[in-house]
């Protein structure tokens, strides 16, 4: 045994013990503990804020992109949108034992089916050190613990982050080792959290780019919950009013690129592309964006340069943008089908019935109608923070929260009946 997972096994078997404790645990002590955490990110910011920088000069030393630093740099906004976060969290009503349905069948069982915490959650992330408070709210508002193992890149970030953590679950009452973050950077840790850590670990969580969700999903003893890489999708419809489709375009693509809610490729309805896409393209063009189209696209945006069957299937996480005309609805929905990701997809269209057929072809976690595929996000949801966006069909779909953190039970309640 090395002593890498020597040291992950140990933290597995403690993060087991504080699963059982926390189910003992009421939701006011859950809430407390967010409500001191977030108190706590307020008063930590200058703490927070230096390693944030250790961390950054660290990407920059060793090359890390532009987009990815973007991902990795905390600001005072920051900083205060994940205290807000945590807060929006403790506000939200406590899932665990929460009642999803009841009914008593014929032979007289009061039925109900019951949230639950799913036990002790594996997280492991790259570059955003955001996640480190937003798991650990998500996990505590949920009941489950948690072993978070965040990148080498964002390790300082994290380790001031998780020592906010830690001290505001404890003085909550809640177990010490609800939320555990692997001190080392070594990447036998992920493999270790991989094994399942002889049974502590319930379910494993990704974060991050297509090669850490591939390796995950085929190395994990335990269940995955999926989360592919961002290629979102904007479709300008025949009916798309123009002035919306310029303002929303911009903003999914460039508010900011980083992100996995931004859209890699924009389809266009051939029936409106003249009408459409050479004032959408120059908006993009003059917010310093690249774009790679296809004949028809070049044919109305010389600027464009030639799209390659590379691109489709590419989540640039820059400025750059893959551009094809489509025919119609159902164009962009076999796209779609044959390029993205299930993540989030968007139609900009005045024409309720092209909306709707829009929604009934594409089959993703995220489809919105007239608005920006950034939304796609659980702060944007209402949901305070989001531990990632499923991808997956079962389980949890889309942002996942605190509730979609839970599963159940059935309990049932008898007045001494027997089987016949």
């Amino acid at each position: 045994m090395t002593d890498t997972y020597a040291v992950m096994l140990d933290m597995g078997h403690r993060a087991r013990a504080a699963a059982e404790a926390l189910r003992a645990t009421t939701p006011d002590a859950r809430t407390k503990a967010l409500t001191r955490l977030a108190q706590g990110l307020r008063a930590a910011e200058a703490e927070i804020l230096v390693a944030n920088t250790r961390d950054i000069e660290n990407a920059r030393a060793s090359g890390l992109t532009e987009a990815l630093i973007d991902r990795l740099a905390l600001t005072p906004a920051r900083v205060e949108g994940m205290a807000v976060a945590v807060e929006t969290i403790a506000a939200q009503p406590d899932p665990v034992g929460a009642e999803m349905a009841r009914w008593t069948p014929a032979n007289g069982l009061d039925i109900a089916r019951v949230r639950t915490p799913i036990g002790v959650l594996g997280v492991i992330y790259e570059s955003r050190p955001n996640v480190t408070a937003d798991a650990a709210a998500l996990c505590i508002r949920s009941g489950n613990a948690a072993v978070l193992r965040c990148g080498s890149d964002c390790l300082e970030s994290s380790r001031a982050i998780a020592a906010v953590v830690a001290r505001a679950v404890v003085e909550a009452g809640l177990p010490a080792d609800a939320i555990q973050l692997v001190p080392v950077p070594d990447r036998e840790a992920v493999g270790a959290i991989l094994s399942g850590l002889e049974g502590a670990i319930d379910l494993v969580i990704p974060r991050g780019g297509k090669s850490l969700v591939a390796r995950v999903q085929a190395e994990a003893k335990a269940p995955v919950l999926g989360h592919l890489e961002g290629l979102c999708h904007t479709y300008l419809d025949a009916a798309a009013d123009l002035d919306v489709a310029r303002r929303v375009v911009v903003n999914a693509k460039m508010r900011r690129v980083s992100v996995c809610g931004a859209t890699e490729t924009l389809l266009v309805d051939r029936a409106a592309a003249k009408r459409l896409l050479p004032s959408v393209a120059a908006d993009l063009i003059a917010a310093g964006c690249e774009l790679r189209g296809d004949a028809e696209t070049r044919a109305l945006v010389p600027e464009a340069a030639e799209a390659i069957e590379a691109d489709w299937t590419t989540e640039y996480l820059a400025p750059v943008l893959s551009v094809r005309v489509v025919d119609g609805v159902q164009g962009a929905v076999e796209h779609i089908r044959a390029y993205g990701s299930g993540h989030t997809e968007a139609i900009i269209t005045t024409d309720a019935d092209a909306a709707e057929r829009f929604v009934g072809g594409v089959d993703s976690a995220i489809v919105l109608i007239n608005a920006s595929t950034q939304f796609a996000d659980g702060g944007e949801f209402g949901f305070g923070g989001e531990i990632g966006i499923s991808t997956s069909k079962l389980h949890a779909r889309g942002p996942v929260g605190a509730e979609q953190l839970t599963t159940y039970k059935y309990v049932v309640r008898g007045q001494g009946q027997t089987r016949p």
